[in-house]
C-alpha cells in the first residue's frame, strides 16, 4: 500500500500551502472587519473577491470536479488539498470556488444536466460568477428520509408548478444565488424511491420567496450565504428545466450526497489540524499555578489524544477517497458512511478541548474554534443524521448473516 502524495498532488499542495501563508490567512482579520461593516449581511466581502481572482490567477481552482470541467484530479489527489481548505473553511474553499453548496451543484449539472442547462448555469458556477442552492430539506416532515419530501412538483402543459416549503438551503440568501436546484415530488403515487424528481428554478421566477436566513447556533453564517426558508407558491417554470427524468431525483439526490460528504470530512480534517495547532501554541504560551498550562497532564492527554484521532480519520478519509476512485461511490457506500459518521464528531471532540485549553477566549470571536465548533457539530445532521447512517450500515452488516431472503 503507498501512502505518499503523487507528483500532482505534492505540487498542488507546495503551492496551496503557499497561498493560505500569503493570502488566506492574513485576509482573515480584513473578513472579519468586512464582514462587520456590510449594509447587507448576506453579499460577499472584497476581499473574497480578491482571493477568488488571485486564485484563479495561481490555478487554484475547481479542485473537486473531475473529468472534463475539472482539473482532473482524482478524489485521492484532492483530499489533501480540501484538508488544506478546512483550516480556513470561511475563506479558503470559496476562494477556490470549492465551497458547498456550489459544489455539489456543479456536479449535478455536470453528470445530470443537458447541454443548454450546462451552458446557461454550469459554465458561469465553474467560472465563479454566481452562486447556487440545493433546496431539499423541510421543516414540515422528517427529512432525514428523502421520500418524506412534501414539495410538489406537479406537471401542466409545458410548465411545472412548484409548491412547498424549504428551509436551511444553504446559500440562498447571497443576492448573487441565481439558480436553486429543488427537490418535490411529480408522482406521489409511484414506487418509494421514483416519487421525487429534480428542476432548476432561476432567482427571479415568481412565486419564489426567500423568507427569512436561519441561524447555526446563533451563527448568521452569512460568510457562506446564509442558510434560508424558501417558500414556493404556485411557481412555474419550463418543463425543460427538469433535471433527466420524472422519478431520477432520489437517484441524483444519491449520487450528489456521496461526493458531499467526503468533502465534508476532507475539510473537517483540516478544522481539527487548526484547533490543535492554536492549543499547543495557546497552553505552551499561558502559565497557570507555576507553569505552564501544556505540562499538566490532562492537556497532554488532550493533545496526544487529538494526534491520534486526527491520523484515524485522516487514513479513513484516504482509503474512502480511494475506493470511491477505483470502486465507484456506490461500492464504498460503507465507508463514505463510515467518514460521515465517525470524522465530525471526532472533530467536534479535538475543538472542544482546543476551546477548553483557550478558557473564555476559546469561546470568543478572537478565535476560530466557537464558530468551527458549531460547523462540526451541523456536519452531524447535515447530508444524513448519524443516527440514520448508522442505521443503514447496521442493515448491511446484519444483511451478511441473515438466511437467504430474510429481509427483516
Amino acid at each position: 500500500m503507498e501512502f505518499a502524495f503523487d507528483a500532482k498532488t505534492e505540487e498542488l499542495r507546495e503551492k496551496l500551502l503557499a497561498f493560505m501563508d500569503s493570502h488566506v490567512y492574513p485576509a482573515e482579520p480584513v473578513f472579519a472587519e468586512q464582514l462587520a461593516e456590510r449594509e447587507n449581511p448576506w453579499t460577499t466581502t472584497p476581499v473574497v473577491e480578491e482571493l477568488k481572482t488571485e486564485a484563479r490567477k495561481q490555478g487554484l481552482w475547481n479542485f473537486f470536479l473531475p473529468g472534463e470541467h475539472g482539473p482532473g484530479l482524482t478524489n485521492l489527489q484532492y483530499a489533501p488539498l480540501a484538508e488544506i481548505t478546512g483550516r480556513s473553511p470561511s475563506l479558503a474553499p470559496t476562494a477556490l470556488n470549492c465551497a458547498a453548496p456550489d459544489t455539489g451543484n456543479m456536479e449535478v449539472l455536470a453528470g445530470f444536466g443537458n447541454e443548454a442547462q450546462r451552458k446557461q448555469w454550469l459554465q458561469p458556477l465553474l467560472d465563479g460568477e454566481i452562486r447556487s442552492a440545493f433546496a431539499m430539506t423541510e421543516p414540515d416532515v422528517a427529512s432525514s428520509d428523502a421520500r418524506n419530501i412534501a414539495t410538489s412538483i406537479r406537471r401542466d402543459g409545458d410548465e411545472y408548478v412548484i409548491n412547498g416549503r424549504k428551509w436551511y438551503i444553504s446559500g440562498a440568501m447571497n443576492p448573487n444565488c441565481k439558480i436553486f436546484i429543488v427537490m418535490g415530488k411529480t408522482d406521489p403515487e409511484a414506487a418509494p424511491h421514483r416519487q421525487q424528481s429534480m428542476i432548476l428554478v432561476p432567482r427571479d421566477t415568481p412565486g419564489m420567496t426567500v423568507k427569512r436566513g436561519m441561524h447555526v447556533f446563533g451563527y448568521s453564517d452569512g460568510d457562506h450565504g446564509g442558510h434560508a426558508e424558501v417558500i414556493f407558491e404556485d411557481v412555474r417554470v419550463p418543463a425543460e428545466n427538469l433535471l433527466t427524468e420524472e422519478g431520477g431525483g432520489f437517484a441524483i439526490a444519491q449520487a450528489r450526497l456521496g461526493p458531499g460528504r467526503i468533502h465534508h470530512c476532507m475539510r473537517l480534517i483540516g478544522m481539527a489540524e487548526r484547533a490543535l495547532e492554536l492549543m499547543c501554541r495557546r497552553t505552551l504560551s499561558r502559565e497557570a499555578f507555576g507553569k505552564p498550562i501544556a505540562s499538566q497532564g490532562v492537556v497532554q492527554d488532550w493533545i496526544a489524544e487529538s494526534r491520534v484521532k486526527i491520523e484515524l480519520q485522516r487514513l479513513l478519509v484516504l482509503k474512502t477517497a480511494w475506493l470511491m476512485d477505483t470502486v465507484g461511490n456506490q461500492n464504498a457506500h460503507t465507508e463514505i458512511q463510515a467518514i460521515k459518521i465517525s470524522t465530525p464528531i471526532t472533530v467536534e471532540w479535538i475543538l472542544d478541548k482546543a476551546i477548553q485549553a483557550h478558557g473564555a477566549g476559546g469561546v470568543s470571536q478572537d478565535f476560530p474554534l466557537a464558530s468551527l465548533w458549531a460547523h462540526a457539530r451541523t456536519l452531524r445532521l447535515a447530508d444524513g443524521p448519524d443516527e440514520v447512517h448508522k442505521r443503514s450500515m447496521a442493515h448491511r452488516e446484519l444483511k451478511k448473516y441473515r438466511p437467504v431472503g430474510d429481509a427483516k
